[in-house]
């Protein structure tokens, strides 16, 4: 059984939801310990809870620890098996987060997989269900990743509700190395303006301030104005920006208490701009995301990102406890380099 340390590096929850899709996804048993050791209050959340639970009824797994606020837990996996399932968080705990313990094992299962999820789908600290739609699952399918989305409800911060449909398939011959050296031309840009329970004036001001700054910049865009109804109240901006070579680049803000609509629109758009302008094929946050999946890729994966952070230098120490003769990872300059010798290590 390999032993992870949660509290390495970055040390977070996503060191656990890494450590058991690699785990699912290699047949690897882990230990994960003093997970989330340094955050105020330690320990598995609800969020961390249903994303191991999900993971480990799809793929029959062995699972010790599983309760909330414990530091430990073990994993062993069996087979990623097909079917559909529902699972419920219960709290406004992120669903993306979920998803993101699942997905790096799902392209190595038996047969198709259909999830329901509900809880939060715009939450803080966590990718939006907008960009995992539009940035996400664009740039994975590239690697041969089949996944989608069907938003069906919002969920915000406290009460969460929200609830998501998705669809994922098997790699057909497994996942392919991503190259994106060059993201080519700029070819799209789309993006959704929220407001649940609020007045729908605010979807339309948080829409008109981000296309307003998106113009300044040189960058036309129509953003989709969305109000609608939720368990409470709240709103975001995400936008995405396309380009040939099929590169997507993401923006986003979240709207909170005190803070003007026009405030979140023009974050989210200089958001995209500054990723835009760094001239790279993937933007921060995605940087990391990738990184399990060009781990189980055979072969190797280039791509140039905005930024190399603490969650990726996290992700690649974390791969190469279960990869260790059989993956690199560098960065060098802006590109991003892995290499892997795939499923068979």
């Amino acid at each position: 059984m390999i032993g992870i340390d949660g509290s390495h590096g970055e040390g977070g929850g996503a060191v656990l939801r890494n450590a058991v899709a690699l785990s699912a996804a290699l047949g690897k048993p882990a230990r994960i310990f003093n997970i989330r050791q340094g955050r105020p209050e330690p320990g598995l959340k609800m969020q961390h809870l249903t994303g191991v639970r999900a993971l480990a009824e799809i793929c029959r797994a062995e699972v010790n620890g599983l309760e909330k606020g414990s530091t430990e837990v073990s994993f062993s996996p069996g087979k990623i098996r097909g079917g559909s399932y529902k699972f419920d968080v219960g709290t406004a705990g992120s669903l993306t987060l979920v998803l993101q313990s699942l997905m790096p094992a799902l392209a190595f299962a038996e047969e198709e997989v259909e999830v329901e999820l509900i809880g939060g789908t715009n939450v803080a600290w966590s990718p939006p269900i907008d960009y995992l739609e539009n940035v996400f699952l664009p740039v994975a399918g590239l690697m041969g990743f089949r996944g989608r989305l069907w938003p069906e409800s919002r969920g915000w911060y406290p009460k969460g509700g929200g609830r998501v449909k998705a669809f994922f398939g098997p790699a057909e011959g497994g996942l392919k190395p991503l190259g994106l050296g060059e993201r080519g031309k700029l070819v799209a840009v789309g993006g959704v303006s929220a407001a649940s329970n609020l007045p729908a004036h605010v979807a339309e001001r948080q829409a008109a301030s981000a296309e307003k700054a998106l113009l300044d910049a040189g960058i036309r865009c129509q953003i989709r104005r969305e109000a609608t109804m939720a368990a409470c109240p709240g709103s975001a901006v995400v936008l995405w920006a396309r380009f040939s070579s099929g590169a997507v680049l993401g923006g986003s803000s979240l709207g909170e208490r005190g803070k003007p609509a026009e405030k979140v629109g023009e974050e989210a758009a200089l958001g995209l701009v500054k990723a835009v302008g760094s001239g790279a094929a993937v933007d921060a946050h995605l940087c990391d995301q990738l990184l399990a999946f060009c781990a189980l890729a055979e072969g190797e994966s280039e791509f140039t990102a905005q930024a190399w952070s603490s969650h990726s230098a996290t992700n690649a120490w974390l791969i190469r406890q279960f990869i260790k003769k059989g993956f690199r990872a560098n960065e060098e300059g802006g590109a991003v380099r892995v290499r892997s010798e795939g499923l068979e290590q």
